[in-house]
Parts: structure tokens; sequence; C-alpha cells
């Protein structure tokens, strides 16, 4: 009965200071580079954005936090991405066993979605300055292909990956605030980067709207992969706190 008191008074505590905000976003994706070699050590290493035309494009994601208690957050986020790529390259590639003759017109495929669950601690220094620090758990749902009249390849991986996230809140004129927050994180097999900077202005005590930048940036060098691209996202976007 302690115990179950205990729990009850705890769930009460938590829910008491527990509020929510849902913060969905949309624009332009636009790749810097993207440079694929898979296997490492048998593939042909080649550039979708530079031996290859990769089209702009459209996106959409969504988070959605829970503050609990002032000071902690937890979030889930739903971010799908997918470029597309073609023309040719005057070489063989060879890609995940297949080989695709020189000059043949290629289309590929670069899937990479990203399911996250974060943690956050957050520090108030004042009314007008924030900062966040936490753990992120990632599960990535990638896929990579290239094709052509008559031959197709494709690479899948579904994996998890622990990051960590940061953010920091800047309150600098009336109802405008600034807001750096990422995921990121190195190791000698690879690195993950997902940093976002917005602008974001109060229309209600529940709505704001933002305008933002965000670098996507990673990969990985194994054996079974050698894989990094660098995506700029130009996006607009809505906050709602209930």
């Amino acid at each position: 009965m302690k115990m179950l008191h205990f729990v009850l008074l705890l769930t009460a505590t938590i829910s008491s200071g527990m509020n929510f905000e849902l913060d969905i976003e949309s624009g332009a994706a636009l790749v810097s580079y993207s440079n694929i070699r898979i296997p490492k050590s048998t593939g042909t290493l080649i550039s979708f954005s530079d031996e290859l035309k990769t089209d702009p494009a459209w996106f959409i994601r969504g988070r959605l936090t829970c503050f609990f208690n002032q000071r902690h957050s937890l979030s889930v986020l739903i971010a799908p991405l997918k470029l597309h790529a073609s023309g040719s390259v005057g070489r063989d590639v060879v890609f995940e066993g297949v080989t695709f003759p020189a000059n043949a017109e290629l289309r590929t495929v670069y899937m990479f979605n990203s399911y996250r669950v974060s943690y956050q601690y957050h520090w108030t220094v004042s009314e007008r300055l924030k900062f966040g620090l936490g753990v992120t758990a990632k599960i990535r749902d990638a896929a990579i292909s290239i094709a052509d009249t008559e031959r197709f390849s494709e690479k899948t991986n579904i994996g998890f990956v622990p990051i960590v996230r940061f953010s920091g809140w800047w309150n600098f004129a009336g109802p405008m605030s600034l807001l750096l927050e990422g995921d990121a994180l190195a190791s000698p097999y690879g690195r993950a980067e997902d940093i976002s900077l917005t602008v974001n202005g109060k229309v209600s005590r529940a709505l704001s709207m933002k305008l933002g930048y965000r670098v996507l940036e990673g990969g990985s060098d194994v054996e079974e992969v050698y894989s990094f691209t660098w995506v700029n996202y130009i996006f607009g976007g809505l906050l709602y706190g209930f």
C-alpha cells in the first residue's frame, strides 16, 4: 500500500506540472554533397551530388514534446527524408555487387528516415535565456538504391544510434526568440549531426511561428557501407502548446 501511495503521489506531482508542444515544420532539402561506395572495398565511389543531379526535395517532419516539473522534457520526432538523383558517369559503377556500365542513365534514391525519442534537462539562466542537455535514442531506416533500364541494386539498413541532444533558447526581443538545438555524435566509424537555428515569433499564448535553417550531415565508414551526405534544410513551421 505504501508503494502504491508513493507511485500515485509521484504520478500526480509530474502530471500537475506537465504541458505539451507540437512542432511541425516543412520546406526544401538541398544536398551539398552525397558520396557513396557500397561495399567500401569493392564498390565504386560515386557522388550523387557532383556526378549526378540531385533534385531539391520537399519535406515535412514533426516533434511532440512533453515538459514536466519545469526542468525536464521528453520528445518524439518523426523525420522522413527521400532524395532522388539522375544522370550518367563515364565509367562502370559497381554498387552492392551489381555493375552498371559506363554512360548508362542512372536513377538513384537516397532514403534516410529517422525516428527519435529524446530526454533533456533544462537550465533557466534568466527569463530570457535557457539551455538544455540530454540524450536521444535514434532509429534510422535507411536505403540507397541505383537503377538503370536493366538493373537494380539496393542497400538497406535499420539501426539504433544513441546521440547527445542539446538546446539553447534566447528571447532577444519581445515575442521574438532564437533557438539553437540539435542531436550530434561522432565515432571512428561514422558521425551524425542534425542541428537547426530558428527564429520564433509568438502569435498568441499557445501558437508560435518559426523560420529556420537545418543541417543534416553524417554517415558511416565501415566495410559494409561508405556513405556521407550533407543536406541543407530551409523551412518554416508552427509550434502549438497545450
